[in-house]
């Protein structure tokens, strides 16, 4: 016999529903218990933390202690701790800012971290971190991503680099209740104030925990750059080896490595010298090639005399009495043009070999070679060249150079990397050029003009004359309406061409360019 259902009113479909509520909120309750178990757990971690801050710091000290007593050896080991403590010390901020973000937004403006009310909130940090405009979770992610992989780069040891990889690791944990969320969805959804303050605590403590590991890192790659020496060599180490007659050789003799607590016995040619840190001078003799010999004794750590024989080989040469000074173009120099020169003096380097003009502006480009801008076409420039070594200096000159006027340039179209100077064409590119250059281009200068004004000049059927003015460089609209006209075969012409150059003088260029369409 079957049963018959009663009808339910709706105020017990009200009830019901309202009990499935109750359950809902009741399986979701966390316990009071757990929400104080993360405020001890996070109040270990920022002991921890503090504590490593605290180490960091100290470390860090003692790097501005050895910058300044061996700036040479620690600037870059110290200018990587700068960007290390400059990189923690950001992402840390932000990892406190979003903690008091998430804190105010469960117990309002005067929330704190410290002392949170709404502990079992579980829709601040998401609004926090999830919100699709305002949410910071994406921008968190981003930073812990850049920071770890340029921390795991200075980190050398393995098994640090394993552990700060895992600590600062974003990759989302394959389970059925993880999949299609983002890192920022998995750590902060549905998450309590207190679990996501302790989560964002945890993270400030790897950020310091990586920047200590980076920091131990950079301070063992100082010493491991020291040299350990295991022998002992004589060396002779000249101001340099190539002289004039006349001029003093200098050099410092000593056994490598130099042992600052002694000083060595040094014999030259025969005789002690006696003069401090090994310094030997002597004036050079006639020109050729000569040498000098000798010999170095210093004690060792048991008192036994270690001798080092050296031998030492130099170069007397006569003294220039000219330089070079070549137009890097040719013979000429051109107004208001950058003309490239190079100087030279023999047996002076080019780096203390300087360049003097008159009439012109001289701009230095290094190793010897310079710019040279004349002032006024017709007016030589005269130029000096003067070589300096060591204290002494030597002035030879002068040069001269005729001024002149820079040539006409050619008018062309750019046609991809090819210069287009007059013959058949075809009309889709005709087209698709925007309007005339100039240059000098005759294979030893290639110097652009500005192109301020041309004419084309047309012809009709009857043969008449039909001339248009451009727009500047650019082809006129009816310029190109006349292109669009042109059959296969037809003609036109380009002249009165007007151009600029880098001398500033303004130049009506001579004779036409034929276009025939294609």
């Amino acid at each position: 016999m079957s049963i018959k259902k009663r009808p339910v009113t709706p105020r017990q479909k009200m009830i019901n529903l309202m009990y499935i509520v109750l359950m809902a909120m009741l399986a979701l309750n966390i316990s009071t218990e757990v929400l104080n178990g993360f405020s001890v757990v996070e109040e270990s971690l920022n002991r921890t933390t503090s504590s490593a801050s605290s180490e960091n710091e100290r470390i860090y000290s003692q790097f501005s202690n050895q910058m300044q007593a061996n700036p040479e050896k620690v600037q870059a080991w110290f200018a990587k701790a700068t960007e290390v403590k400059r990189m923690s010390d950001s992402l840390f901020n932000f990892l406190q800012e979003l903690k008091v973000e998430i804190v105010r937004e469960a117990d309002g403006a005067d929330g704190d971290p410290k002392k949170i009310k709404n502990t079992g909130n579980l829709e601040a940090a998401g609004t926090v971190m999830l919100s699709p405009i305002t949410g910071k979770g994406k921008k968190l992610y981003s930073s812990i991503n850049a920071y770890r992989d340029k921390i795991l780069s200075l980190v050398t040891d393995s098994y640090q680099h394993k552990i700060i990889a895992t600590n600062l690791s974003t990759s989302v944990p394959r389970s059925v209740g993880t999949i299609g969320k983002s890192w920022q969805e998995y750590m902060f959804e549905n998450m309590p104030v207190a679990a996501a303050v302790t989560l964002l605590s945890k993270l400030q403590n790897d950020v310091r925990y990586a920047e200590g590991e980076v920091l131990h890192t950079l301070v063992s790659q100082i010493d491991m750059k020291d040299i350990r020496v295991n022998k002992l060599e004589a060396f002779v180490i000249p101001e340099k080896t190539v002289l004039y007659p006349g001029e003093r050789f200098k050099a410092n003799i000593v056994m490598a490595a130099v042992d600052t607590t002694q000083q060595p016995t040094i014999y030259v040619n025969g005789s002690r010298l006696n003069t401090p840190n090994g310094q030997y001078t002597f004036t050079a003799g006639g020109v050729g090639e000569h040498q000098f010999s000798g010999y170095i004794m210093m004690k060792n750590a048991v008192g036994d005399f270690l001798r080092r024989n050296f031998v030492q080989k130099y170069n007397v040469i006569p003294v220039p009495s000219t330089a070079t000074v070549a137009a890097d173009l040719m013979n000429v120099l051109y107004a208001g043009y950058n003309n490239p020169v190079s100087v030279s003096m023999p047996g002076i380097s080019q780096n203390s070999v300087s360049l003097i003009a008159s009439g012109a502006s001289v701009h230095a480009k290094g190793n010897g070679h310079y710019t040279i801008i004349p002032r006024a076409v017709g007016q030589d420039v005269s130029i000096r060249v003067v070589g300096r070594d060591g204290k002494t200096s030597r002035n030879v000159g002068p040069f001269m150079f005729h001024v002149r006027k820079l040539p006409d340039p050619m008018a062309y179209l750019s046609i991809g990397i090819n210069r287009f100077k007059g013959g058949p064409l075809s009309k889709a590119i005709l087209m698709n050029t925007a309007g005339l250059h100039a240059a000098i281009d005759d294979g030893l200068l290639d110097i652009p003009f500005k192109v301020i004004g041309f004419e084309t000049v047309f012809f009709d059927n009857m043969g008449n004359a039909i001339p248009m003015i451009s727009e500047g460089s650019s082809f006129s609209s009816r310029q190109k309406e006349q292109f669009r006209k042109l059959s296969r075969n037809r003609r036109f012409y380009i002249n009165h061409v007007r151009a600029v150059g880098p001398d500033g003088i303004t130049r009506t260029l001579t004779g036409s360019m034929e276009v025939i369409v294609r």
